[in-house]
């Protein structure tokens, strides 16, 4: 069999578990009690591989209030001086089955959800989403939030799941998609049916009311409740992807504020990186563009399934975050045919005649067409301490895909 049929076949493997993969949240639990190899004093993270010295400035701030909600220092000076130190230890999200949004930071008494691929058997887990500590805010209110999800809503929300035997993701995603959402950053749909849900295992569980109250108050406030859920759902489905030989197909996309990195089925755990782009977007009153760090977070996951900026142009009510036109949206969409492999068999967008999500980013597709994966994104400051400041656009930087083709090129060309 020459080498174009190989990769061929590879990816239509890759392709065949990405669009089986059966998504179930099956419990909400502290990270250090769940997400293997978290030990110790160690602090997960978004992105590839970083030292703490080169981290951006939001994704220190978010490892400093991780330190100060854990315990483990008082005050930010002295979560730096541990830090410094090298006293606490910092890993990437991807190495333990697990991803976070913007700065990532995932620490051991933090409540994760954990989403079970009923279809492989795997697990894949993911911090909730907040607007504050995970752009890098570390103030007493900022932290107080991670507080009140560990000691009341993760808890009542434990409850009801377990009373429920779990929650089945991919209707909820399915149906989302036909009702407007793209699942990255507009989750409206999707919430709301996962709150529905939820309600009644409160109410099933018999939740007293001091702790049922506010927690439906979260689950009904929160239009990005649902973000986390599907990070841990995408990172659960491309998982059992993972190293299928001589695919050419993405399996992780993410970033820390300072790297973009990708990497492929076919080419083991290597990290091919580039520097983290600039994005282009939309602020929050009082915040300009020199104020923005560059693209941050492992959100990009969904993209790699096939939702966010590829599912753009059925949720064109994403655009009064992120900016641009409905006909940009759909014009992204189309775009994205051209870089990957296949279309969903299940996950459809009314907008585009019910046509599949697009799937499968081949690295080939992407240099030979000269077109980036699109991906919108939220956007926190360039220096620690800030919460959300603004949302848009990014492409993934081309260097991550040429540098992953040349590495292909010398392990599968003769």
């Amino acid at each position: 069999m020459d080498i174009k049929q190989r990769i061929t076949e590879a990816n239509e493997e890759v392709v065949r578990r990405l669009t089986s993969g059966l998504p179930v949240l099956v419990d909400i639990a502290p990270a250090g009690e769940v997400i293997p190899g978290m030990e110790g004093k160690m602090i997960t993270h978004s992105g590839p591989p970083i030292e703490w010295s080169r981290m951006c400035g939001a994704q220190q701030g978010s490892v400093i209030g991780s330190v100060i909600y854990e315990g483990w220092a008082e005050t930010p000076e002295d979560a730096r001086a541990l830090l410094d130190g090298g006293e606490i230890h910092l890993e990437p999200n991807h190495s333990h089955s697990t991803v976070g949004p913007m700065a990532g930071t995932i620490s051991p008494s933090a409540p994760v959800w954990v989403v079970e691929n009923r279809t492989f058997g795997n697990r894949a887990f993911c911090r909730q989403v907040e607007p504050r500590q995970q752009f890098g805010d570390y103030s007493p209110d900022a932290l107080d939030g991670l507080r009140r999800w560990r000691d009341l809503f993760a808890p009542t929300l434990r409850e009801a799941l377990l009373h429920l035997g779990g929650v089945e993701l991919d209707p909820i995603i399915i149906q989302a998609l036909q009702m407007g959402d793209e699942l990255h950053n507009r989750h409206s749909a999707s919430s709301s049916l996962f709150a529905n849900q939820m309600a009644i295992g409160i109410a099933k569980a018999g939740v007293p009311l001091d702790r049922a109250l506010p927690t439906l108050g979260h689950l009904a406030g929160h239009n990005l409740l649902f973000l986390g859920l599907a990070m841990a759902a995408g990172k659960a489905i491309t998982d059992p992807a993972r190293g299928v030989e001589s695919s050419s197909v993405v399996i992780a996309m993410c970033r820390n504020g300072t790297e973009f990195g990708i990497q492929v089925s076919g080419l083991g755990d290597e990290w091919f990186v580039a520097p983290a782009p600039v994005v282009e977007g939309l602020y929050l009153p009082g915040f300009t563009s020199s104020d923005a760090g560059l693209d941050m977070g492992d959100s990009a996951i969904t993209e790699t399934v096939g939702w966010g900026g590829f599912a753009l142009g059925g949720a064109p009510g994403i655009l009064a975050l992120v900016g641009g036109t409905p006909e940009d949206a759909l014009g992204y969409t189309r775009e994205m045919r051209g870089i990957t492999t296949a279309k969903h068999p299940t996950h459809r967008m009314p907008a585009l005649g019910f046509e599949g999500t697009s799937v499968g980013i081949d690295i080939r597709k992407v240099v030979q067409t000269d077109v980036s994966p699109i991906i919108d994104t939220a956007i926190a400051h360039r220096e620690a301490g800030h919460p959300i400041i603004g949302a848009g656009m990014v492409r993934a930087p081309m260097e991550c895909f040429k540098g992953a083709l040349r590495a292909f090129g010398r392990r599968y060309t003769p």
